[in-house]
């Protein structure tokens, strides 16, 4: 015989850390930071027939200060990296980012000296979204994913204990160079 069946019914069980994490989800209020073509698509999210209301992110915020998801809709030049920089920081934390479209991801088919090769080398990524440019379906299911991350993860203590095992699996996974697949 458990706590549960103890309790009245009506009560709720759970932690702290779930409750901030569903709180957390439920409240993402995304920063507008689009570049190029992928920002079409990130405009078309919030439309009526995508309807970003239903996750309560229907209104992009115009000031940093106000937002704590960062989505980089297209290419980033060496120009406007200072600036993205800049907009990151000023975001109140915790603060998310999505690399939306290839170009945000790797610099797509712009390898040249005015275009940064991957948004990772200026703010720390948390979702890559490929597609040339990706429909709205697919930042939807990058924000779902996001929002599962976000519920997953851990506060205080428990939160740099998490940070240090990803970064140490990461650091024991093979490099790209040595995995054998399909392409090889």
């Amino acid at each position: 015989m458990g706590l549960e069946e103890q309790l009245p019914s009506g009560v709720l069980l759970t932690s702290v850390e779930k409750m901030a994490g569903y709180a957390r989800k439920s409240s993402m209020w995304p920063a507008t930071f689009g570049l190029a073509c992928c920002a079409i698509e990130m405009m078309a999210t919030g439309n009526g027939r995508y309807d970003l209301a239903r996750f309560g992110m229907e209104v992009f915020r115009g000031s940093p200060r106000q937002a704590d998801l960062m989505i980089v809709a297209g290419r980033v030049s060496n120009k406007m990296a200072p600036v993205l920089r800049q907009v990151y920081d000023q975001m109140a934390g915790p603060k998310w980012v999505i690399a939306m479209g290839v170009c945000a991801s790797s610099g797509g088919m712009f390898n040249n000296y005015a275009i940064v090769q991957g948004v990772d080398h200026i703010v720390p990524v948390d979702i890559y979204l490929p597609g040339c440019p990706p429909r709205p379906e697919m930042l939807i299911d990058a924000i779902l994913k996001l929002h599962q991350e976000v519920m997953d993860s851990k506060l205080g203590a428990n939160r740099a204990r998490q940070i240090d095992e990803l970064e140490r699996a990461a650091l024991a996974a093979p490099a790209t160079s040595e995995m054998r697949g399909l392409l090889r």
